[in-house]
């Protein structure tokens, strides 16, 4: 692609943000939406919002400022993207159960490999992972602290609104593929973009994926300005810093996390969208160095971690107690290591560069501060384990999947301390043991927690209660999924198999190993129990919210257990103050017990 197109290519994707800028600017019954999670008050005059009744239908989802409006359409987002993501990663465990490219040769072969890997890597990152958790975040944090709504109702909005034509721009290759004859195609450069690769690869596609990802790199960062000015000016007059709930702690230091990191993501993609379309050389050989890229990198990148994972932990904080009888052990320590864990985690980044040849004795110092985040971590594993101890356990749904975290994130944990230490490193680097440890951290992280959150708050977000048995199923399924698949990883790294590759057959035409191709077809096994798992978890929760019973006021029956939640005082505040019509209607909750409400 010569440099006119790219000027031209770079122009239009301006024009086209002006475009939608200019046309967000013109919405003007924005202003005039009540954002007050009682669903429609007005709020008071300091904030300059007149009452009036939130239209209906389409309108109000594109208009919408409401926090909880926002949380389910960052929700729905997740939940789109998580099935491109998967389906990506179906595809390829499909095609990796045979050594040879046998599944895909007719759609692309290597190449379609390659941008299945690369789009499904920064799909659950960025278009899953940080959404979903915004999604809770934006629903419930403004409940939670007493707020009537998020500090910027309207950019709160507008971030939101950003990932849509994110997640086009990062996907567009795989739609303009086939409408221009394979001249743009899918970006093949990996999720972690290393030069020369990504700067010498001739294909349009890697631009769009690059400016897709900046576009989501703003709406993340204009989210967590808003979380941190939220919680710091719109608690509750009764809220303060020591009865802070946990849950708005970790979205404080993941905020403030983003808000060092993410800027230095985009100011690395703007230096690598320039050596690509005007010949800059920030990481050419004889410029900057393709090593620049990978510090700049991963200094994002290892808090990126934390960043997914720190709101999991909090919602494990908030409700594993709940279902323990009990409060959560050392509250404190749980904070201070939440705290802990937000500094150390910008010292860490080169441990993902011990191969790369850096002097021996920063490796070391790299060695020491990863191998010490993994104290504060530990802390709250043990805290989670002893709040659980001796408590009256109520095997739910989100408690299920609360212990699920708690198993997943152990071995996660452990495999990690291992990868920090540079002989082990230097062995294990780039194998299927870094997948399978990535793994067991991010996806028995955010999508356990994430199920456990929406299943605890499911009856706030729809009125209505799940079917138990399939929430069951959908754990069960993921458990032994999940560790089919990821332990297998472990084994295949420890085999030597090779990350990223696409293809991993002999020039005889056999597997490296008879070995490496069962731990392929039992990953796969893994896989599809978890896609099946997938697929029971979204009819239940689509078909529940039409038909499951209605929700009463204390639906996990915590009054009773003295567990009291400010959410669900909401929740009970909403039902008592909606107009019924005197009728009676039955409810049983998960692992509750059946009551009759009014």
């Amino acid at each position: 692609m010569d440099l006119s197109a790219q000027l031209a290519l770079t122009v239009l994707m301006g024009l086209f943000l002006a475009a939608v800028a200019m046309a967000l600017s013109r919405i003007e019954d924005w202003r005039s939406y009540t954002p007050l999670a009682g669903g429609g008050a007005a709020v008071g005059g300091e904030t300059g919002y007149v009452s009036k009744e939130k239209p209906a239908g389409l309108v109000r989802w594109l208009t919408s400022v409401d926090h909880k409006d926002i949380g389910i359409l960052y929700g729905v987002f997740a939940v789109v993207s998580f099935g491109w993501g998967g389906l990506a990663v179906l595809l390829m465990r499909v095609e990796l159960m045979t050594p040879a490219m046998d599944v895909l040769t007719g759609l692309g072969g290597e190449n379609f490999y390659n941008g299945l890997m690369t789009s499904h890597g920064i799909t659950m990152l960025f278009l899953f992972g940080t959404p979903v958790i915004a999604a809770l975040g934006n629903y419930f944090i403004p409940l939670l602290i007493g707020a009537d709504d998020m500090a910027f109702p309207r950019i709160n909005a507008i971030a939101f609104w950003l990932l849509p034509p994110a997640a086009l721009l990062i996907w567009a290759g795989f739609f303009l593929d086939p409408m221009t004859d394979g001249a743009i195609q899918a970006s093949q450069t990996s999720w972690t973009m290393y030069p020369p690769l990504s700067s010498a690869q001739a294909n349009p596609g890697v631009d769009l994926f690059l400016l897709g990802l900046h576009l989501s790199g703003v709406s993340t960062t204009m989210g967590a300005i808003n979380f941190i000015a939220t919680i710091f000016t719109e608690r509750a007059e009764d809220v303060n810093w020591a009865n802070l709930d946990i849950f708005s702690w970790t979205i404080l230091t993941q905020s403030g996390l983003i808000l060092f990191s993410f800027p230095l993501l985009g100011s690395a993609l703007i230096m690598l969208l320039l050596d690509r379309g005007f010949g800059t050389t920030f990481f050419a050989v004889d410029g900057g160095g393709a090593m620049l890229w990978q510090h700049l990198f991963w200094f994002f990148g290892h808090p990126e971690v934390y960043i997914l994972v720190l709101p999991p932990m909090g919602v494990v904080s908030l409700i594993l107690p709940k279902f323990s009888g009990r409060k959560l052990f050392g509250f404190k320590f749980v904070v201070y290591s939440t705290l802990a864990i937000g500094v150390l985690s910008f010292g860490v980044w080169a441990h993902h560069m011990f191969a790369t040849g850096i002097d021996p004795r920063i490796r070391l110092s790299f060695m020491a501060v990863s191998m010490a985040i993994a104290i504060p971590s530990a802390v709250k594993t043990f805290n989670w384990i002893t709040t659980m101890w001796n408590g009256d356990i109520r095997l739910t749904a989100p408690m299920l999947f609360c212990v699920g975290f708690v198993s997943n994130f152990i071995i996660g944990g452990v495999t990690g301390v291992f990868l920090a230490s540079i002989p082990v490193d230097l062995i294990l680097h780039d194998t299927y043991y870094v997948v399978g440890h990535f793994h067991y951290i991010v996806m028995g992280a955010i999508a356990f927690s994430g199920f456990a959150a929406m299943y605890y708050w499911y009856p706030i977000f729809t009125g209505r209660m799940y079917q138990r048995t399939l929430a069951r199923w959908h754990f069960w399924l993921w458990m032994l999924g999940s560790n089919i698949t990821f332990f297998a990883m472990l084994l295949l790294g420890y085999e030597g198999m090779p990350r990223r590759y696409a293809t991993y057959e002999l020039s005889e035409g056999g597997p490296f190993s008879v070995l490496i191709q069962n731990l392929h077809v039992i990953a796969t096994v893994g896989a599809l129990l978890m896609a099946v798992g997938t697929i029971i978890w979204l009819w239940n929760f689509v078909v529940s919210w039409y038909e499951g019973p209605k929700a009463g006021e204390d639906p996990w029956d915590l009054r009773e257990y003295g567990m009291e939640a400010r959410e669900f005082e909401w929740h009970a505040d909403r039902i008592q103050t909606t107009v019924t019509d005197g009728g009676e209607e039955e409810v049983r909750t998960d692992g509750g017990t059946e009551s009759t409400e009014e």
